[in-house]
């Protein structure tokens, strides 16, 4: 997605200006007192919005969200969206790399996958509270800079995740066991990683030591779709992003997603989304 606008954490115009791999910023500070309107557009970072009071709307790889009070947006490096944040808003925005929440270690790894699998949380007064005073704390070490701050800005970070996958399992109380969510979480894993070379059922089953059956079984008790649907959706999701937040030629991003015939990348997005890539491209726009 090399031509899709990209924010860096240190660099970008229209958001706070933040450290090399960290930051926070309190959003009444940023709006004052004017609506916050961000095109499509995606980060190189994490991106956590928590929101005390607000109103607007948020779009996150083209599905749409309330902007609302007791609310906290979640989203992974790589993912497209765009928003509006009305003035009147407060809370925080907290920016950070993949390297500062883990440079080495890999549970906290797992645990942050887990926690910006979901992308909005919506949550009563008391649970927002008691997260909200986490991000005071960490604004409050973050602003002071005294020995130590870094550590405990990370350590309150893996309590804030921790947190939020908590909430998350209490909401789906019928999620399956632990060792169907973890053999998800490593499935997604790789197909982020191996979705332009490999896209078949049987070669994701491979790397994860598992019959087709079993790999299938899995998905379906714990997102309640098959493999291929679940392929099929991240591609389509790949190509959209690329034809709304490129120029690119249909045959260029076609390419880059691993199809060599372009009439077959057609008529796989239309069989998908019942438009033509050019036609949704148009028509989004």
């Amino acid at each position: 997605m090399e031509n899709i606008p990209i924010r860096h954490i240190n660099t970008t115009q229209k958001e706070p200006s933040f450290s090399k791999s960290f930051g926070i910023k309190r959003i009444q500070d940023l709006l004052s007192g004017k609506d916050m309107i961000q095109e499509l557009h995606r980060h190189d970072f994490f991106y956590v919005l928590v929101l005390r009071k607000g109103a607007g709307h948020h779009e996150i790889d083209f599905k749409p969200y309330p902007v609302s009070d007791n609310s906290i947006f979640f989203m992974r490096p790589g993912q497209v969206h765009q928003h509006i944040l009305k003035a009147g808003s407060t809370g925080y925005l907290m920016a950070f790399k993949t390297v500062f929440f883990y440079p080495n270690d890999s549970a906290p790894k797992h645990l942050l996958r887990k926690a910006s699998a979901t992308n909005f949380y919506i949550l009563n007064s008391d649970i927002f509270k008691k997260l909200f005073s986490i991000l005071d704390y960490i604004f409050k070490e973050y602003t002071n800079k005294n020995e130590g701050y870094i550590d405990i800005i990370k350590a309150n970070l893996i309590i804030l995740c921790t947190e939020l996958v908590r909430q998350d399992n209490k909401t789906h109380a019928n999620r399956n066991n632990l060792y169907a969510q973890e053999r998800l979480e490593q499935f997604l894993e790789l197909l982020e990683i191996h979705i332009y070379k490999h896209k078949q059922v049987s070669e994701y089953a491979n790397m994860l030591n598992l019959s087709t059956y079993q790999l299938n079984t899995i998905l379906k008790s714990t997102l309640g779709k098959t493999c291929s649907e679940l392929i099929n959706e991240y591609i389509i999701l790949e190509a959209k992003r690329h034809l709304i937040a490129t120029t690119s030629q249909v045959s260029q991003i076609a390419y880059h997603l691993g199809y060599e015939d372009v009439s077959y990348f057609i008529r796989f997005f239309k069989k998908h989304t019942e438009y033509t890539p050019e036609a949704f491209r148009h028509n989004f726009r």
